[in-house]
């Protein structure tokens, strides 16, 4: 590594917790807890369970991408990277932007549009069915009959898309910066 002073272990230390904390929730919430919520809580008990805990995930990874980014950063002038350095600082500046833009815009419009959603279902007597497969009929006659609600949902699932693509982006650069670390160990 290339640079003009060889990190402290705090910072090792430092980057490692931030990376790790990242990695560890994006595979629990989405690959294990989500799924798992998905097919044992009623619709709009998951939704609500979303919408709290989703804003600390969306925000804590931000921060942690952060970080990443800034501790490397410093560690890593300009004028001395490497290739596999340079593509590491894009890696971590993806993954921040990334980040910030699910944590501040997408994240935050599901959860409005799905509270939103919930009321119209609940004043039509659903909600209560275990994932959406359940009564998918009774779904699509809400939309049928209720141009709002149909509105409200192409839009939920416009922005629940993007959301789900910036996560599964994050999971790739953190991956990736995995991999770039686990490369540049020199003992375990």
């Amino acid at each position: 590594m290339p640079s003009d002073r060889e990190p402290c272990v705090t910072a090792k230390l430092l980057h490692l917790i931030f990376l790790s904390t990242f990695w560890g929730m994006q595979i629990w919430v989405t690959f294990i807890s989500g799924e798992n919520l998905n097919y044992h809580l009623n619709r709009h008990a998951y939704g609500f369970i979303q919408s709290r805990l989703f804003p600390f995930y969306l925000h804590i990874g931000s921060a942690c991408a952060f970080f990443n980014l800034a501790i490397f950063a410093i560690y890593h002038p300009r004028d001395l990277l490497d290739e596999k350095e340079a593509a590491q600082i894009f890696i971590f500046f993806v993954c921040v932007t990334v980040a910030a833009v699910n944590a501040q815009w997408f994240g935050q419009l599901t959860s409005e549009i799905m509270a939103d959603m919930h009321v119209m279902e609940q004043s039509c007597g659903l909600g209560q069915d275990i994932g959406l497969s359940s009564n998918r009929e009774a779904y699509s006659k809400l939309c049928l009959a209720n141009p709002k609600y149909k509105r409200l949902s192409s839009r939920l699932w416009l922005y629940h898309l993007l959301s789900s693509l910036c996560n599964l982006c994050c999971i790739v650069c953190n991956g990736y910066s995995l991999y770039y670390l686990a490369e540049n160990l020199t003992t375990l």
